[in-house]
């Protein structure tokens, strides 16, 4: 009886083309369909069995990691964003990839494509060879994926225990500068505390101007010591005459101030992965704002242009026409960004982040640009989009950012990014003429930011 149950598949009349051309057509579809099947019906049963055990192991896998994400994403991202279990999941892809090569010609030979009708060899032998190389292609190609990511996220962010919320919200320094935060005597470009709401993803962004003066510190903040009145406001740790040793007592000068002349301030900085200078901003901006600043995230603005190319372009709402260059005379001037919606590629966006002529609205018309482009390419930076060209995405995501977050809190800001697509972000500018940076009333910042947060925030329930 099993011989016979086995006869067509296993021990087949190899004198009947029909039958030949039939058991050849299974073999490739039930050996691509359930790798390891082929083997077990008519070829080396341990080999099929190993194969069937493999596919039922990537099978279950997929369903639980599937399973994962719909039921407990933030435990299941972060599992994913570990950098041991990425590095298994590439090995086994990797493996997988070559037992399924291995599976596939073995079900081609099985075939015994010589027996097979004449008009039938040909496609087969094509069908088989497309069913065993491609998606072997793909489980290789999702390994080198899986690799990119494993090594940006080494790269990037460093190892430490999860951080708390405060107040029910993560706050983000983000600084945009022309170099890496290694430069010395740097000054960042554009300032800007993004606050998220830990629950349901709704942010503020706040945009502190750069030239803002007497700027307060955190209360029990180093700096505060120094400059217990704000930044350069005499009296101070200088005498009456209020200096510091930047020149202009202004935000962007913080860094340097810190950095290069009172590192023994932050002696732990480094090795929780900041600097002295990050820490002294992170400071200001607390006082500015009134919010915690837990973390930051560094731009390098020369990076850009390879991370928006990566991305395919950013399109953007051109308002007026923006020089390329040049000075504040017209000079130089390489080219123009015309109005209009526009995809930008990564040179013509840097300028438009960039360009300080051309606007009525001068430096602040700058910040409200490099807001809208950060938004622009958070908003195009889908999973289709970023997976389709992940290794250089991942390849410019090391040059371009520096950060402290802790790689035990992907998931959790993975899962908060996903929750934020939801919400529109609220944008609070501390500019004229709500707020004056040359005369500074930070308790009106504070309330600008409070009335932000409270509108970033999900309501209360009665």
């Amino acid at each position: 009886m099993t011989l016979d149950l086995e006869r067509p598949i296993r021990n087949p009349d190899q004198g009947s083309g029909p039958l030949m051309s039939k058991r050849a057509r299974w073999l490739v579809v039930l050996g691509f369909l359930l790798p390891g099947s082929a083997q077990v019906l008519a070829g080396n049963k341990r080999l099929g069995r190993f194969g069937l055990g493999a596919t039922l192991f990537v099978i279950c896998a997929g369903i639980a990691a599937l399973a994962g994400f719909l039921f407990a994403r933030v435990p299941t991202l972060t599992f994913f964003t570990n950098g041991i279990v990425l590095f298994v999941i590439q090995i086994l892809l990797f493996a997988y990839a070559i037992l399924w090569l291995v599976l596939g010609f073995d079900t081609l030979r099985l075939t015994r494509l010589v027996r097979v009708q004449p008009g039938w060899r040909v496609p087969i032998a094509v069908i088989s060879v497309i069913l065993t190389v491609v998606p072997a292609l793909g489980a290789a190609w999702a390994g080198t994926t899986v690799d990119a990511g494993r090594n940006l996220l080494g790269n990037l962010f460093r190892g430490a225990p999860a951080v708390e919320p405060v107040d029910g919200r993560y706050n983000i320094l983000l600084l945009g500068t022309d170099a890496g935060a290694d430069r010395e005597g740097l000054r960042p470009d554009s300032i800007s505390l993004v606050s998220v709401d830990a629950e349901t993803g709704q942010s503020i962004i706040v945009g502190l101007p750069r030239d803002t003066i007497d700027v307060p510190f955190a209360e029990g903040s180093p700096m505060a010591e120094m400059h217990p009145n704000g930044f350069g406001v005499a009296p101070n740790a200088f005498g009456d005459w209020g200096g510091c040793e930047v020149g202009r007592c202004i935000l962007n000068g913080v860094y340097a101030e810190s950095e290069l002349f009172y590192p023994e301030l932050y002696p732990n900085a480094t090795a929780n992965g900041s600097s002295p200078g990050i820490e002294a901003t992170k400071d200001a901006v607390t006082g500015i704002t009134g919010l915690k600043v837990q973390f930051y995230v560094l731009v390098n603005m020369d990076a850009f242009e390879s991370m928006i190319d990566a991305l395919g372009g950013v399109e953007i709402d051109v308002k007026e026409t923006l020089p390329i260059g040049g000075d504040e005379y017209g000079n130089n001037v390489d080219g123009y960004i015309e109005p209009g919606l526009r995809k930008l590629n990564g040179y013509e966006a840097q300028w438009y982040a960039r360009s300080r002529y051309g606007s009525t609205g001068g430096d602040y018309d700058r910040m409200a640009r490099q807001r809208e482009l950060q938004a622009a390419i958070l908003a195009q930076m889908n999973p289709s989009n970023v997976l389709l060209r992940f290794q250089e995405v991942a390849s410019a995501g090391t040059e371009l950012v520096e950060t402290d977050i802790p790689d035990s809190m992907l998931g959790r800001f993975v899962d908060l990014a996903a929750k934020a697509r939801e919400h529109t972000p609220v944008n609070v500018e501390l500019v004229p003429p709500s707020f004056d940076p040359e005369y500074p009333d930070f308790s009106v910042a504070r309330n600008l930011v409070a009335d932000g947060v409270a509108q970033a925030s999900p309501p209360k329930e009665e």
